[in-house]
């Protein structure tokens, strides 16, 4: 059993200001195909601005908003009462092939991570949950906190991105080169 986070706090800085979680790809919002991406989770917990939504979510803000993928984390830490906990961003449309992998990968580490061309995608993991408190508490402080700094003396288990799972929205030449196919 797993509980899922969702970080949907994006300023969209790269998408002219557009809320990058209510950007349409096949008719769906990325929002809403990230949350359904966590299908199989107890409890999905949405950090960001409240949005309309398919699907049934406990909604988080980050301290301060816009704080950064980290506070918002710290912030849907607090709701996760499972052992493991899926994280995603809300701009990965591809992801949710990828979940099962993650999943699997995360009973032989700390934190199974995708991982492709040598770079981890720190935004979509699965992770112990009381190594992620663990790994929280250690940093002196979440707001613009970087995420690979999570990723310090964890035991992580990267799965092989092969297909594009975790390939992001966040240039409008994204969204379109996505939309294609």
């Amino acid at each position: 059993m797993f509980d899922a986070i969702v970080l949907a706090g994006a300023s969209s800085r790269r998408l002219d200001g557009a809320d990058k979680a209510l950007v349409e790809i096949g008719g769906r919002t990325l929002l809403d195909l990230v949350v359904a991406a966590a299908e199989g989770a107890e409890r999905v917990i949405v950090a960001g601005p409240r949005r309309e939504i398919a699907g049934e979510v406990t909604w988080v803000q980050e301290q301060p908003p816009g704080g950064g993928p980290v506070a918002g984390l710290a912030a849907a830490l607090a709701e996760v009462a499972a052992d493991w906990v899926l994280v995603l961003a809300t701009d990965l449309p591809r992801v949710a092939a990828a979940v099962p992998q993650l999943l699997t990968a995360a009973a032989h580490a700390d934190v199974a991570v995708l991982e492709r061309d040598g770079r981890r995608n720190h935004l979509a993991a699965v992770w112990r949950t009381a190594t992620l408190r663990g790994a929280l508490d250690r940093l002196p402080a979440v707001a613009d906190a970087a995420m690979r700094a999570l990723f310090d003396a964890v035991a992580v288990e990267e799965v092989a991105d092969t297909e594009g799972w975790g390939v992001d929205v966040d240039t409008w030449a994204d969204l379109e080169e996505l939309r294609r196919g």
